[in-house]
């Protein structure tokens, strides 16, 4: 065969190898995004300061097992465990009745910038307290004590966000975003839910963060999400009980690793928080945090 023909051969599969790795290099760095992405956990001395339960101490804990995470794939799957507990203000310090949340997700990388990124998540949740009596009283009041919660949710969201390099000294910043679409009604629930609940609800995140060199320095953290769903007791536009927020910010000192001081502000329409789903309040929340944290230093590379 002529040279010409070998010559194009060699050039037609040394761009497959450069775009194969391209691509492989992308989705290494959408995994570790992934898991930065994740949900802080927390440890906060008096719990959701304004209540209407007193607590000695609350704490989240969470974290995401990337079971597929090849640089193969532009898909991932990781479990993800959510564990919530808050130690209640009286002689024996219960716990009542346990947040445990378990379910999987799906992430999809969307493009190959990590600078620029965009992906998509369906996630599978289930939400249960451990408890198994009867979840109202005799009285027709909610069980807090022993009422049995359950309930399963499909979460869909659209995640986006950007870096922006530091000038002067000054930090680098990265904008994160996530909105979305939780949906309950498919799956089983405990049925005094039925028309007090906020089974469908559009949700929207973002996260403004400040690295040095060697290490995240703060997260500024906001949250809203509201109930779309028909309830009993309650217009579409009672923010009263529809509306969930959250603003926090996170900072970490020059001799902490891998650790924030937590401060956060925010109101309940529904609490999360299993069983006390009715309680509707603003409260406020300090302790620490922690999660997947990282620096410039270890900056995720780009694809060219």
């Amino acid at each position: 065969m002529k040279p010409w023909y070998w010559l194009t051969v060699i050039y037609i599969l040394s761009i497959d190898i450069a775009a194969a790795q391209v691509r492989q290099q992308a989705n290494v760095n959408f995994i570790q995004l992934y898991k930065e992405n994740s949900e802080l956990s927390y440890t906060a001395p008096k719990g959701e300061i304004g209540a209407p339960d007193k607590y000695i101490i609350n704490g989240k804990l969470t974290s995401t097992y990337m079971v597929v995470a090849s640089p193969e794939l532009p898909v991932a799957f990781a479990v993800h465990p959510d564990f919530t507990v808050r130690v209640r203000e009286e002689q024996s310090s219960g716990v009542r009745t346990p947040s445990f949340r378990l379910g999987g997700i799906l992430y999809f990388r969307l493009n190959r910038r990590v600078e620029d990124y965009q992906y998509a998540t369906l996630r599978y949740q289930h939400h249960s307290n451990g408890q198994d009596d009867a979840a109202l009283n005799p009285d027709g009041s909610v069980n807090t004590r022993t009422g049995n919660f359950s309930t399963n949710a499909l979460l869909i969201s659209y995640n986006f966000g950007n870096s922006i390099p530091g000038l002067n000294g000054r930090h680098d910043l990265s904008l994160n975003h996530e909105a979305g679409l939780e949906w309950h009604k498919w799956f089983n629930y405990e049925k005094i839910l039925r028309g007090s609940y906020g089974f469908t609800r559009v949700f929207y995140n973002f996260s403004l963060r400040g690295y040095r060199p060697l290490k995240e320095v703060w997260r500024l953290n906001a949250g809203v999400n509201y109930a779309l769903n028909r309830m009993d007791d309650y217009a579409f536009w009672a923010l009263k009980k529809r509306l969930n927020a959250e603003l926090s910010f996170h900072y970490s000192f020059p001799f902490m690793d891998n650790v924030f001081l937590m401060a956060a502000a925010g109101y309940y329409g529904e609490d999360p928080y299993n069983i006390y789903y009715r309680d509707k309040y603003a409260y406020l929340r300090f302790g620490i945090s922690t999660g997947i944290l990282r620096g410039p230093s270890r900056n995720l590379s780009a694809p060219h």
